[in-house]
């Protein structure tokens, strides 16, 4: 039997990158995925057929993670489609990147809107139903910026930081209920996000890498799946970071 059988995840941002790398990587482990994005309806869809080829139930849900009515709609939708959900990944995050002082007030929001607020919402709708079956597993996808910064992301930064502290913080608050809750902290990994970079740019995070490479999504997905997993019940409040030793 494998270790999530029986279990239902719910991973958000999962048409691509990352978040389809976790939702394959739980999948793997024996779990049906509820999986939520944004914008691209192929990259969904591809990721729900894969999934299914694995004899794993799927469906796909679209919206806005930052929006809370929207939430609530996919909430109901999810919890008739599959009952009950114990492991949620809040993975979905955007970046508006520029500089503290030409950043405007709607770069910000947005930015702390989805990649803040919007696991706060997200956690805050499935947790009662989690709680009440006393197991469930919460993981966050932080940021190695939201540990150490970084030029022209003071909003990412804010947003990422703040998700480890509300990682730490809710983490006290259950973990006497059966639930954990973690957070991963990839550094720069293998995506269509890193394919805009200049070459250049990325030969210098390369070399400031001690392994001297970047990460692919499928180990960030390894790490989610096993705090996910029975085996790490003893592991909450954590950030973990898969960076490559670029932060220690």
């Amino acid at each position: 039997m494998k270790p999530l059988e029986g279990k239902v995840s719910l991973v958000t941002g999962g048409a691509r990158g990352i978040g389809r790398a976790i939702a394959l990587g739980l999948a793997e482990a024996g779990s049906d995925i509820a999986l939520n994005y944004l914008s691209n309806t192929q990259g969904a869809e591809e990721t729900r057929e894969m999934i299914r080829r694995m004899g794993r139930r799927c469906e796909v849900y679209q919206g806005n993670v930052a929006d809370d009515e929207t939430n609530h709609v996919m909430g109901e939708r999810i919890h008739e489609a599959f009952g009950l959900v114990q492991i949620v990944v809040n993975n979905a995050g955007i970046t508006r990147d520029r500089s503290f002082g030409k950043m405007s007030r709607p770069e910000w929001d947005e930015v702390l809107g989805v990649n803040l607020t919007g696991p706060a919402l997200i956690t805050h709708l499935f947790l009662p139903k989690i709680l009440a079956s006393g197991w469930g597993r919460i993981v966050n996808i932080t940021s190695v910026i939201g540990q150490m910064g970084n030029f022209g992301q003071t909003n990412y930064a804010a947003a990422k930081g703040g998700l480890i502290a509300f990682t730490k913080s809710l983490a006290r608050e259950v973990a006497r209920k059966g639930v954990t809750v973690n957070c991963v902290a990839p550094g720069f990994i293998t995506t269509d996000m890193t394919a805009a970079v200049p070459e250049k740019a990325l030969k210098a995070i390369e070399d400031a890498t001690p392994v001297g490479r970047l990460g692919n999504p499928e180990e960030v997905a390894a790490v989610v799946t096993f705090l996910a997993s029975p085996a790490a019940s003893f592991i909450t409040g954590q950030e973990v970071g898969v960076n490559g030793g670029l932060y220690m």
